[in-house]
């Protein structure tokens, strides 16, 4: 068996193309739930707790030299340590967004899935003993 062949048996396998075709919509979900969460969940959350962007909250750890902006994007080209802190929580939002969606996308296909309870066989009569099956032989051909 050639490589070529060996591959081509390996690359569409079931398996191998089911999980070539979650990573796509994966891909694309993960994308669809940055929009939800940055387009979506962080403007209603910067409404109550009166911040617009939490990405740019940060602490700064050392000195910031004289002539950089106080921003976060200057204070990292500057090589000055920073706590993004703010960036951390809109990614950890994202996450518990993206892993509760998946959760009740799983808990429903499970629920699609399962199997309708069978109804019970009806219980059969139990079998009548061989002596009066006899008896009954005897009965019916007397009767003729």
């Amino acid at each position: 068996m050639s490589i070529i062949s060996e591959f081509k048996e390996f690359a569409l396998k079931g398996n191998v193309i089911d999980l070539a075709v979650g990573v796509i919509i994966g891909g694309a979900f993960g994308k669809i739930v940055d929009s939800m969460v940055g387009d979506m969940i962080m403007p209603l959350v910067s409404a109550v707790t009166g911040k617009v962007d939490f990405s740019n909250l940060y602490a700064v750890l050392g000195t910031i030299p004289v002539g950089v902006a106080d921003n976060l994007e200057a204070l990292r080209k500057a090589g000055v340590p920073v706590l993004a802190w703010g960036k951390f929580l809109t990614i950890s939002l994202n996450f518990l967004i993206l892993a509760f969606v998946i959760f009740v996308m799983i808990k429903q296909i499970n629920r699609l899935k399962r199997q309708p309870v069978p109804e019970p066989e009806p219980v059969k009569a139990p079998a009548e003993p061989e002596d009066v099956l006899l008896l009954r032989e005897i009965r019916d051909a007397l009767k003729k």
